[in-house]
């Protein structure tokens, strides 16, 4: 992972540089802003961490100037709630008090640039492809890796890099669907100075960041077809041309590229090129969908609990033997993010000595978020009144006390509100934990703010510091 540090390196912040290049990272420091550009636009980054003297509300707005998608954290000496809350207003994902610990640092590389996701599976169907992953990898042959949306083929990309002879060189990501097609072409492929309006200095693309790596084209179907053509001939002769550059750019990459869409049926309806996909499609890893994959919903299910209780901050609880039941039966047509989205909302909801299927909260055909049984099954009393659930339970029926009388709207409500009290009022991450989009978070909002309910704004709630 390649960690831009911006400030100055003496004291603490060289500290945190050193801890950083402990756990894995490649560090390159920026005394300032416009250093800082400069060596995106020759290098690139997968990560800035920003001395909080150094202004990031005016930093952001040059990094999207120049269509930098790239995540920003704070840093500074102390942990003053109103500091970090500015920071994070400014566009910053995280703050990291100094002095800095290696702990910390190591769990914020991780979060924020997501680049050691762990590869997690347990049922035999993942083990055969993760079995053929690993036998692909060590070669130089394209691979596209398919699969519905949300079952993790980022991650068995990672697994392909992480594999193969390229493993300590650059992996480099790039989400075509996210990507407007008239900025696509120059985030590939780089442009030089003056190319088009706001080139206002050279700069390398993707192909380039990537050499000697490995280049993930995510979601590739979604690429116009005319830069397909480009794009094929990249591949075939192992050479770029900026946009606006008189000569090639030699490059040595790997490209896996992936897709949620049958890119046959798009090929013969003449969406994809039939010869870039027979280019790409040399080996094919399909990733099942979650459905089918029953052992790795418990296993997953265990990673997410814990993860989010650290996060939180709050106890690790077990999983009910009820609750692997429900979250085994459930379809997931989001697949795994779905099933981390429920997971995070499951931490947060849970009382007891477990997470109980009271906790579980899933989102039904229309986008809202619903119980998956009736009230008497989920608090685990039967029908005679007679306590099922897990001895020493008191507290899951203490929950369930607190919410009879409510209609699910109202405990849906209250658990809105307090997912965007977590996030400081901010709507993309709140909608992104609840597993819902943000246009349904903000028609909720609107509808609680017209009956009096008062909602968090942006920077409410006090900061959420990096612990």
């Amino acid at each position: 992972m390649r960690l831009l540090i911006v400030g100055t390196l003496d004291g603490q912040l060289g500290a945190a540089s050193k801890m950083a290049m402990d756990k894995g990272a490649k560090v390159t420091h920026a005394p300032d802003a416009d250093m800082a550009l400069t060596i995106l636009r020759n290098r690139g980054a997968d990560l800035l961490m920003i001395e909080i003297s150094l202004d990031i509300p005016s930093i952001i707005p040059k990094l999207r100037a120049e269509h930098f998608s790239i995540p920003v954290v704070a840093c500074g000496i102390g942990t003053d709630p109103k500091i970090a809350a500015a920071a994070i207003r400014g566009g910053a994902k995280e703050y990291i008090p100094l002095p800095p610990d290696a702990e910390l640092i190591a769990a914020v590389l991780e979060a924020v640039a997501e680049d050691n996701q762990p590869f997690i599976y347990r049922d035999a169907i993942m083990k055969e492809v993760a079995t053929l992953a690993e036998r692909i990898a060590p070669s130089e042959a394209s691979v596209l890796i398919t699969g519905e949306s949300g079952t993790g083929k980022e991650v068995m990309a990672r697994f392909v890099h992480q594999k193969s002879h390229r493993a300590n060189k650059p992996f480099v990501a790039v989400n075509c669907a996210a990507i407007p097609e008239n900025l696509l072409e120059s985030e590939l492929f780089g442009h030089e100075k003056g190319a088009f309006t706001g080139a206002v200095a050279r700069r390398i693309g993707k192909f380039e960041e990537a050499d000697g790596g490995t280049l993930l084209l995510d979601e590739i179907s979604e690429m116009d077809v005319r830069l397909q053509a480009k794009l094929l001939r990249a591949i075939q002769e192992r050479q770029i041309d900026r946009v606006g550059g008189s000569k090639p750019v030699n490059v040595d990459i790997r490209i896996i590229a992936t897709s949620n869409r049958n890119l046959q049926k798009d090929v013969k309806e003449g969406n994809f090129r039939e010869d870039l996909f027979f280019r790409l499609n040399v080996f094919n890893l399909r990733v099942p969908p979650l459905r089918e994959r029953p052992a790795d919903i418990a296993a997953l299910s265990v990673y997410f609990a814990e993860k989010y209780a650290e996060v939180n901050q709050v106890e690790n609880r077990p999983l009910s033997e009820e609750a692997v039941a429900v979250l085994k039966a459930h379809a997931w047509p989001g697949n795994v993010r779905e099933l981390e989205n429920a997971m995070h909302r499951s931490v947060l909801l849970a009382n007891g000595p477990d997470i109980s299927v009271a906790a579980i909260m899933l989102p039904d055909a229309s986008g809202n978020l619903t119980m998956p049984s009736s009230m008497s099954e989920a608090s685990g009393i039967s029908g005679d009144g007679a306590n099922t659930g897990s001895e020493g339970g008191q507290s899951d029926i203490e929950a369930q006390v607190a919410m009879v009388g409510k209609t699910v709207a109202e405990v849906e409500r209250e658990l809105i509100i307090d997912t965007l009290k977590h996030c400081l009022g901010n709507r993309t991450h709140a909608a992104n934990i609840l597993g819902i989009s943000i246009r349904t978070l903000r028609n909720k909002l609107n509808q609680y703010n017209s009956e009096g309910v008062p909602v968090p704004q942006p920077g409410d709630g006090g900061a959420r510091i990096a612990v």
